[in-house]
């Protein structure tokens, strides 16, 4: 008993030391949102695309991370788009709020085949803050420290780079974030300077004649402070009806890449659009001591594709146009 909570308090301090170094990615951008991991995709599709994402994680324990989070992009003219992200993430104390501004431009390498080269690119403030007047008095130590007085904030400034290849129904996209380093800021001076963390997706639609894809896709995280590093391994199956509505149903499964064959999350998911809106939902389990203190993670994600108009350009066209006029992903 006692193991276990020693290893559920490193692991929560672990989460909330790490969390300026990258937002919490769960399953977001399976839900028609790959804005989410990267800036290339801003302006594919034939919409304004606006999501709406709120995450709470490990339900069932105190104070366990709550995110909420904006995404748009929409399409410039006919080979380039723009994208804004907004952000609030709480983990026990610490606080993180901040916004993104995103553009993309995109390139056709070969007409025939159908190939497309995107690049982006991502301005980054994000604001870090240590909720001092949530501090509580405990047993072991009845006076808050007299030193830890004013506002524990800091601000940063960053910025995200990217690019995406397709080819057909293949995509492979490529994004490093806060690729600038960081002063040592007032909290610790073990605080590591770097924040670079490397973002890997790639995946494949397999379409069929009535109307349904399967949609096999990978995501890969790497931190390169520490060389800790995640995969994903997901699956879509998506239906379409004659108004080019649709639903779909998958599952994710999450390891570290030093544990291959033991799962870190696992987990359905499910979502639909009607006309111009858009819901999903995805759940995880975390396969480890902390499985018997919690509920799993929640995240929920609703959408309004807006402003619906064809591209001039193949580069920025949304990949089901055989079947419609439907965004990217």
């Amino acid at each position: 008993m006692k193991k276990t909570l020693k290893y559920l308090l490193i692991l929560i301090v672990t989460q909330s030391y790490g969390q300026e170094l990258n937002l919490p990615v769960f399953t977001q951008y399976l839900a028609d949102n790959d804005f989410v991991v990267s800036p290339t995709f801003a302006g594919i599709g034939n919409n304004f695309r606006v999501r709406l994402n709120g995450l709470s994680q490990w339900v069932g324990i105190k104070n366990a991370p709550q995110n909420q989070a904006l995404y748009a992009d929409i399409r410039i003219a006919s080979r380039s788009g723009a994208g804004i992200s907004a952000y609030n993430d709480r983990n026990g104390n610490t606080q993180q709020k901040g916004i993104k501004f995103s553009f993309a431009h995109h390139l056709i390498l070969d007409y025939t085949s159908e190939q497309y080269l995107s690049l982006g690119i991502t301005y980054n403030i994000n604001m870090f803050r240590i909720a001092i007047e949530d501090f509580n008095t405990t047993y072991e130590n009845p006076i808050i420290d007299p030193f830890v007085t004013d506002d524990r904030s800091t601000v940063n400034h960053n910025f995200d780079i990217g690019a995406l290849y397709r080819i057909k129904d293949f995509w492979l996209s490529a994004n490093a974030n806060n690729i600038l380093s960081k002063d040592i800021d007032l909290f610790s001076a073990i605080e590591p300077t770097s924040l670079l963390n490397l973002q890997f997706y790639s995946g494949y639609t397999i379409k069929s004649l009535s109307n349904s894809e399967f949609e096999p896709s990978v995501f890969v995280q790497v931190f390169t402070s520490d060389g800790r590093s995640s995969t994903d391994l997901n699956f879509k199956y998506k239906k379409y009806n004659r108004d080019n509505d649709f639903y779909w149903i998958g599952a994710s499964y999450r390891f570290l890449n030093d544990q291959v064959m033991q799962p870190l999350n696992i987990g359905p998911m499910a979502g639909f659009k009607k006309s111009f809106f858009y819901v999903a939902y995805a759940y995880q389990v975390t396969l480890n001591d902390l499985t018997g203190y919690n509920s799993g993670t929640h995240a929920v994600t609703i959408g309004f594709d807006l402003l619906q108009s064809l591209s001039d350009c193949p580069c920025t066209k949304g990949k089901n146009n055989g079947m419609g006029n439907r965004l990217y992903q």
